[in-house]
């Protein structure tokens, strides 16, 4: 009789065994966040990027966050230049302490592949903290062209003189694999400064397609002006759920998102490191930080730094596997 009632209960038993641990962990979190390193004056977050882009939008949603939490004030200074190397070398020749961290994507993993690029990689000089945010980035073509998928825009461009829309190297890459996976000899591919000018020709269809963030493409795929190919990724966005993953597209090599996240020099003690952590995930679990990703079409992380710091050792591994078959020049 105890045996079956045992074996009846098991399930229960394990459950709730389950749901206590959940708990048992978020408020070691909650409380782990409560007792850990806060700065004693201002801390500066460098965005190596210039001011009003998506970067800087969400590095400042989360730079008042952290500002309300510790009660310091959190000064977000945009030190852009080199593909965001000057901001990035300012921070890794700060003190060590914890009050000057740098914002960086995942095009951090690529300065050292830069054909200007001399010295140290940077990411070796530098602590992952915690990815705040992950944003996906896009396939868009001109609305007015007779494609809707990825599948068509390949036939069409392989017949069509075509050009081919980026802002920043890792979408670079990604153009030439497809121009090559595809057989596009023609492609051109066309480098932009920011993403405005690029939305701008997209719009005009004087460029045809391109890869980017979501955020400038999202008031303009609403007007049915531009049309989302594919996200990246091998699930579908909860922003564009409507809208095919890159997997699911077959395109090759699309298949990660771009995340934001927090780096301290190398050499912060590991309490600073695991303290500002604790207040990067509070702040992103916060609603007014949530509405302004979800705004931007990003969505929130607030990762560990061993998580951050798998996660950028993977785009690394990816990246230069492609700077291998597509040099960057």
């Amino acid at each position: 009789m105890i045996r079956f009632v045992a074996r009846r209960c098991a399930p229960l038993v394990s459950a709730a065994f389950g749901a206590l641990a959940l708990v048992g962990a978020m408020t070691a979190f909650d409380a782990q966040a409560q007792a850990a390193w806060k700065p004693e004056k201002p801390v500066t977050l460098v965005v190596p990027y210039a001011p009003g882009g998506g970067t800087d939008a969400q590095s400042r949603a989360v730079a008042r966050e952290l500002q309300r939490l510790w009660g310091q004030t959190v000064i977000v200074d945009n030190t852009s230049g080199a593909d965001g190397l000057i901001g990035t070398r300012k921070v890794i020749e700060a003190k060590p302490d914890g009050y000057t961290l740098l914002v960086q994507l995942p095009s951090l993993t690529l300065l050292k592949h830069l054909p200007t690029f001399k010295g140290t990689d940077p990411v070796t000089q530098l602590v992952p903290v915690s990815a705040f945010s992950s944003l996906p980035g896009i396939f868009v073509a001109n609305a007015k062209l007779p494609l809707k998928t990825a599948a068509e825009a390949a036939r069409y461009c392989k017949t069509t003189p075509c050009s081919f829309g980026t802002t920043e190297n890792i979408a670079r890459l990604q153009g030439q694999m497809w121009k090559a996976d595809n057989g596009l000899d023609n492609l051109v591919i066309a480098n932009y400064k920011g993403g405005g000018q690029l939305i701008t020709d997209l719009v005009a269809n004087n460029v045809n397609v391109a890869i980017m963030g979501i955020t400038a493409v999202m008031p303009h795929y609403k007007s049915g002006a531009l049309r989302i190919l594919a996200t990246a990724g091998k699930k579908r966005s909860s922003v564009t759920p409507e809208v095919p993953s890159a997997a699911e597209a077959g395109i090759a090599g699309f298949d990660s998102t771009t995340w934001y996240g927090i780096f301290a020099p190398k050499g912060t003690p590991d309490p600073i490191v695991q303290g500002i952590a604790a207040a990067v995930h509070q702040a992103v679990s916060s609603d007014e930080v949530k509405k302004a990703f979800s705004s931007l079409g990003a969505e929130a992380i607030g990762n560990t730094p061993s998580e951050f710091a798998a996660l950028v050792r993977e785009e690394g591994e990816r990246m230069g596997a492609l700077v291998k078959r597509f040099p960057i020049e």
